[in-house]
């Protein structure tokens, strides 16, 4: 079920968590398959997350679904680890299945945030404007973290702030370290943004974030705008307090 639930965002509510995973993959295909069409190329940003690592392992599985050469992959956000290490969003998407696919290398744009970070902000940026030029992403994967935070835009954090910047390096005191991410106006300005929440773990902050007035001490709760809005896929379990 596809529902509006106020001018800058929409939900989708498939079901349980298997026919969410599955809606949530099969609207990914219909993006890139649209943006292929269109343009020639799909460029999505991917998150991190056991959702996206579920989603990632149901297209791993559809090699032949659309065109992999005209896919390009970027990340919305990374930890400060090397690509091989557990904890890096780019390691866990090509373990969930990615790396199998027919991709192209150069067509496959991690962020390096294991050091140097923000001069690798800013070289990442300036990749992704020289690359996809003003129309930025067809797709944004976004999580939702259980104090409100989406990529790596935690409450209380610098890169909220950012008003200019596509890609900031910011630090999250809370947990003593750095991140990359992408900021509000590379979001916001890309053609679609996703934010899955999956579980009943999930449920509480789904509820405070959606019904959060603006400005909203929820940095998920600034996702979307009225020409472009932000698309949130729920199970059942994450959406029961709505």
């Amino acid at each position: 079920m596809l529902t509006s639930w106020d001018e800058r965002r929409d939900l989708a509510l498939p079901g349980d968590e298997k026919t969410t995973i599955a809606f949530a993959a099969g609207h990914w295909v219909r993006l890139a398959k649209a943006a292929i069409a269109h343009s020639g190329r799909f460029a999505v940003a991917l998150s991190g997350g056991s959702t996206p690592k579920a989603i990632f392992e149901h297209l791993a599985k559809q090699p032949n679904i659309l065109d992999w050469s005209r896919v390009w992959l970027f990340w919305s956000d990374e930890r400060s680890v090397g690509p091989d290490h557990p904890d890096s969003n780019y390691h866990m998407a090509m373990e969930a299945g990615l790396s199998k696919l027919p991709l192209l290398p150069q067509n496959i744009f991690r962020m390096k945030a294991e050091d140097h970070i923000e001069k690798h902000a800013s070289e990442y940026e300036e990749i992704v404007r020289s690359t996809l030029g003003k129309s930025l992403f067809d797709l944004v994967m976004l999580g939702l973290g259980e104090d409100g935070h989406t990529a790596s835009l935690f409450p209380h954090t610098k890169a909220l702030k950012e008003t200019k910047r596509l890609v900031a390096a910011n630090h999250v005191p809370e947990k003593n370290t750095w991140r990359m991410t992408f900021t509000f106006p590379c979001i916001n300005q890309s053609q679609c943004s996703v934010i899955y929440a999956l579980g009943k773990g999930k449920a509480s902050i789904v509820k405070e974030v959606l019904k959060a007035t603006l400005p909203s001490a929820w940095p998920a709760s600034h996702v979307g705008t009225k020409e472009r809005k932000a698309l949130w896929i729920l199970d059942d379990s994450a959406s029961q307090l709505l």
